[in-house]
């Protein structure tokens, strides 16, 4: 790997760490504001989402110009691409934050009865991001396969806080409006969990050179 290469990907993965701290501050705000029920809070979060975006976009076009340069192969050319799609997840989660912050305005107090669920689903994804990255800061193939594996119990919450919704919405269809918001809190989680676990198959990918996505059941971590 020549000088220049080496020197453009170390600074590649500094920018897409710091995107990830970024894109991870976004999920903890998003939860303090579902949390505290913080309309001041969620609409900051909602107004401060095109740094995400444009964060995402110069990471793009910086891998565009290392693969156009460089034209790099074998590890280093799996690190682009890993990157490429990690990027876009990241960007899609900071999306997700700030669905939870517009739902937390339409909710507003019918978020209440359904406090306790949505923050242990909240948690739970904010620790599948965590873990994600902690995974591909440390190229830690193990911990993404930790990562996958915990994204069945946010589906279950998910199904669990769907069912609940509905019945709040048979007993009470004047706000079917805010309880079908408090859904889509829940489904904005969900999503993040989701896309943490894309980025867990792209740590995956970027170690071991393997596309696990739909095969997860025929996978096992790899030994180090």
């Amino acid at each position: 790997m020549s000088v220049h290469l080496q020197r453009e990907i170390g600074l590649l993965k500094k920018k897409v760490l710091a995107l990830g701290a970024l894109v991870e501050e976004s999920v903890l705000l998003a939860a303090k504001a579902l949390r505290e029920r913080d309309e001041t809070l969620a609409q900051t979060l909602i107004d401060g989402d095109n740094l995400i975006d444009e964060r995402e976009v110069d990471i793009e076009e910086e891998c565009q110009k290392i693969l156009a340069l460089h034209q790099p192969v074998a590890h280093d050319l799996r690190f682009i691409i890993a990157v490429l799609k990690i990027n876009a997840e990241l960007e899609r989660i900071g999306d997700s934050s700030g669905n939870i912050a517009k739902r937390v305005l339409l909710a507003k107090s019918h978020l209440a009865g359904f406090s306790s669920d949505l923050e242990a689903m909240a948690y739970k994804a904010q620790q599948m991001l965590h873990r994600s990255l902690d995974a591909l800061v440390n190229l830690n193939a193990a911990l993404a396969y930790e990562v996958i594996a915990a994204d069945e119990e946010i589906d279950r919450f998910n199904r669990s806080m769907y069912e609940k919704m509905e019945e709040c919405i048979l007993r009470a269809p004047e706000s079917a409006r805010a309880y079908i918001a408090v859904g889509g809190v829940s489904h904005a989680i969900e999503r993040i969990a989701d896309h943490a676990s894309n980025i867990a198959e792209d740590v995956i990918y970027l170690v071991e050179g393997a596309i696990i996505r739909h095969h997860h059941e025929d996978r096992a971590p790899q030994q180090s």
